[in-house]
Formats: C-alpha cells, sequence, structure tokens
C-alpha cells in the first residue's frame, strides 16, 4: 500500500471520529442520559416479618374421668374460650419456605360437666404455648399470598387454684402437633393484614381431689383452635 493511500485512510478515520463526537454531543441531555444510566439496583431480600394478632381460642374440650380404677361415666370437663393479643415472627429462608414462632400466654377456667356439674369448677389455669410451624407461602398470587404450616406445640400449665368443692388441680406438661391455614394481604411492600387459623394438639394428664377425699385421674383434651386476624409489616 502506497504512502497516499495510508494517509487518506489515516484521514478518514480521524474524521469519521470526529463526526460520531459531534453527533453524540448535539444528543438531547435525556437521550444521553438515558444512553448512560446505570443498572437497576435490586432490592435486598430481608427475611424478617412480624404480626400482631388478637386471637380467639376455642377449646374442643373432653376427658376421660377415673377414680379408683373405674371411669366416671357420663362425666367430663368444659374449659372456658378466650379472646387475647397474640405476637409472632417468622423468617423466610426463601420467599416461599419460612418458619413461624408464636407464643402468648391465655387463661382458663376447667369446670366438671355431666355429671360433676353440680360440683362447680374444677380450678383455673394459665396456658404457655409456644409452637413453632415450618410454612410454605404461595408468591404468585399479587398482593394476596396464602399459606399453609405444620409444627410442633409444647404448653406448660401455670396452675391457679382450684374451686370451692375441689384441691390439688394439675395438668402436666404436653407436646402435640399444630396446623394452620391463613393469608397476608399486602397493602405495601411493608404492610399489610392477616388472617389465620390453627389447630394444636393438646392433651395433658391431669388430676384433682373432689373433697374431702375422692382423687380423680384424667386425660384432657384440650385441642383448641386458634383463629385470628391482624396486622403484618414485612422487613
Amino acid at each position: 500500500m502506497s504512502a497516499h493511500i495510508r494517509n487518506l485512510l489515516l484521514a478518514a478515520t480521524v474524521l469519521a471520529a470526529g463526526t460520531a463526537t459531534a453527533v453524540a454531543s448535539d444528543l438531547p441531555a435525556k437521550q444521553r442520559a438515558k444512553a448512560v444510566a446505570p443498572a437497576p439496583v435490586v432490592e435486598a431480600f430481608n427475611p424478617w416479618m412480624l404480626r400482631v394478632r388478637a386471637i380467639a381460642v376455642m377449646p374442643t374440650d373432653s376427658a376421660g374421668l377415673y377414680t379408683g380404677g373405674s371411669r366416671l361415666v357420663g362425666s367430663s370437663v368444659g374449659i372456658s374460650d378466650m379472646v387475647m393479643p397474640e405476637v409472632d415472627v417468622s423468617y423466610f429462608f426463601t420467599k416461599n419456605i419460612a418458619v413461624e414462632a408464636i407464643c402468648c400466654v391465655t387463661p382458663h377456667k376447667v369446670k366438671g360437666t355431666g355429671g360433676l356439674a353440680g360440683y362447680g369448677e374444677i380450678g383455673k389455669t394459665l396456658l404457655f404455648p409456644p409452637t413453632v410451624l415450618a410454612q410454605y407461602h404461595f408468591t404468585d398470587l399479587g398482593a394476596f399470598k396464602p399459606y399453609v404450616g405444620v409444627g410442633v406445640n409444647y404448653t406448660h400449665y401455670f396452675m391457679r387454684g382450684s374451686g370451692p368443692n375441689y384441691s390439688g388441680f394439675k395438668l402436666k406438661d404436653s407436646w402435640g402437633v399444630a396446623g394452620q391455614i391463613g393469608f397476608d394481604y399486602m397493602l405495601d411492600k411493608n404492610w399489610g393484614i392477616n388472617f389465620d387459623i390453627k389447630k394444636i394438639m393438646m392433651e395433658p394428664d391431669g388430676s384433682v381431689t373432689l373433697n374431702p377425699s375422692t382423687a380423680v385421674t384424667a386425660k384432657v383434651k384440650i385441642n383448641p383452635w386458634i383463629i385470628g386476624t391482624g396486622v403484618t409489616y414485612k422487613f
């Protein structure tokens, strides 16, 4: 290639570069900004969720009662319903898989039914039932986010005394399975409303003395439904 041709090619390259620069400088400011706009920032995934609910604790109560080795046929127990506040915390391993821990303390009255109805209240107790559930959350329905859960419950019973015709009322701590269905409806990325139903298996062994000296043992089936509604906050 001759020196003359090389010089012509070099001049053409310089001219083209200058023209491209001039054209770019003539573009509107918005177009230039768009051309160099940074990549969108992906919002960090926060795994924590908090709920505050009002719950109704409704035992499906019954009991097998025994004295002197014989069953008290036609006698059972009734346990009062209760409405209480509840707080739970959820941790999301993924957007679908989470674990939820719930806790509250609920007071209940226990009374005799059937053949024991005339003896009045057996006693009072506080239920402390910490429960942990593994959950699956459905995330493809927009703001409506239903979930299901299954887990384990441990309940400790704080005894608060016996009725006037009884003494020594006791319930032993119990373990049981818990199940759950519910949904969150998110109003924005942080706040939502929640509706939740749980079934917890609580079947403690119990004992009491019917004054003056009739010892009664029991296998109590509390097994409450817990229905709640409240506020969700997603961090």
